[in-house]
């Protein structure tokens, strides 16, 4: 019903300030322009959904072989302890806990096109415990926010954007995006099982939070001690290396476990033509919505109203610039991109408002994206409190980016 009503929302908005620049401005064109960006952003849905097809088929494939072999069992029972925590509808042992695991260690590595396969992977095995249909269980609405608060561990793609627009150093806003991102989460699982009566406090959550803090200490101290282009170029080789030991791991253990391999990937590629094609709708609905409400200057009006309040209560505005790419993260990645690179183009890759839109950026991922992929996958349409802990997330990654911004550059 949120989805429902913030979709409509887009519309209404849009159709408003767009008669008001009609009316008042003399803007003859903002309806064409609008009209021309509800036929651009489905074509650009469409092309998504056919360009996930080719990815979707490869790793669900390879997530097959693992199925098949019994690894991701073995890997749901070692992560059981964690997880039936953090998941406790969910079956002790249960194979959607392995597809849990690898959807978010893509994400941790910066992953995109490797996670969003395995996340609609996990999503179609919850849907299968899921006793209603239509609506999200609270193990769906965990794992997506798990997914919208987007921990990352290496912000690849934005440190290669910023060394294309002439960065001197593209690989500074690492250690920001690095803590900013570990808050939205936090705040995220912390939000979630409040809203579930999850307690947290208890031995196995405490050893794993406690361990997850080690690595990010470590990761942080490791890449500290290397120059700033040794960074960028371990960064990525180290996930690369990774994502490909995966393949190279499911593949041997399948020729350990004397399966047929090849016709194991097969069985599981099938699948992903089907996911892409049902996911085609829910892109067309959100990204049309987001268009016409970024095209008809809605965004800009929110943006200036936010940067008029901080400016009258005497606060620094230096960051305002880098609100539409905040505003934007939660609805749309492509779109978010498209405005830090904006951002960067308009005042400098080195520029503080260009930074902060980086780091804002890496802070969290898609919220509304997500959710229109993952669970329009599986037919999901009542998304309960879904969309709220994700916003949730989304703000304290927002304001975590922003003052870790002022600490690091300003």
């Amino acid at each position: 019903m949120v989805l429902n009503y913030i979709w409509v929302a887009f519309f209404v908005i849009a159709f408003i300030v767009a008669l008001g620049k009609l009316f008042f401005l003399g803007d003859t064109e903002i309806f064409t322009e609008i009209i021309n960006s509800t036929f651009d952003s489905s074509k650009t849905a469409f092309e998504i959904s056919l360009g996930l097809t080719g990815i979707l088929s490869l790793w669900l494939g390879i997530m097959k072989i693992g199925e098949n072999s019994g690894l991701i069992n073995a890997l749901s029972r070692f992560l059981s302890p964690v997880f039936c925590k953090l998941f406790p509808e969910i079956p002790k042992g249960h194979p959607v806990m392995g597809s849990i695991f690898m959807n978010l260690s893509a994400n941790m590595l910066g992953l995109d096109n490797a996670a969003t396969p395995m996340g609609l992977k996990a999503m179609k095995e919850l849907q299968d415990l899921n006793p209603r249909k239509d609506t999200a269980t609270n193990s769906m609405i965990m794992f997506l926010v798990l997914n919208t608060s987007g921990l990352m561990l290496i912000p690849i793609s934005i440190m290669v954007y910023r060394a294309q627009m002439g960065a001197s150093q593209p690989t500074d806003i690492f250690i920001p995006i690095l803590l900013s991102t570990f808050i939205s989460t936090l705040t995220g699982v912390i939000v979630v099982s409040i809203a579930q009566r999850i307690n947290l406090i208890n031995k196995a959550m405490l050893i794993f939070l406690g361990g997850l803090s080690c690595i990010f200490g470590l990761i942080i101290y490791s890449f500290a001690t290397l120059s700033r282009d040794d960074m960028g170029t371990y960064s990525t080789l180290t996930a690369n290396i990774i994502l490909f030991g995966v393949i190279v791991l499911f593949i041997a253990n399948g020729i350990r476990k004397k399966i047929n391999v090849y016709d194991s990937f097969v069985e599981g590629a099938k699948e992903g033509f089907n996911t892409a094609v049902r996911i085609i709708p829910y892109l067309v609905a959100f990204l049309v919505g987001i268009a016409v409400f970024r095209t008809s200057g809605a965004m800009d009006i929110l943006v200036d109203s936010i940067g008029y309040m901080f400016n009258s209560a005497g606060l620094d505005t230096s960051f305002v610039g880098a609100l539409p790419t905040a505003l934007m993260k939660s609805l749309s990645g492509s779109g978010a991109n498209g405005l830090m690179i904006d951002t960067m183009k308009q005042f400098g890759a080195d520029s503080f408002v260009a930074r902060t839109s980086c780091v804002v950026r890496g802070a969290s991922d898609t919220t509304f994206y997500i959710l229109a992929v993952y669970f329009g996958s599986v037919g999901i349409s009542k998304t309960r409190n879904a969309v709220t802990c994700g916003l949730i997330a989304d703000f304290a990654g927002i304001i975590a980016a922003i003052l870790f911004s002022y600490l690091f550059f300003f």
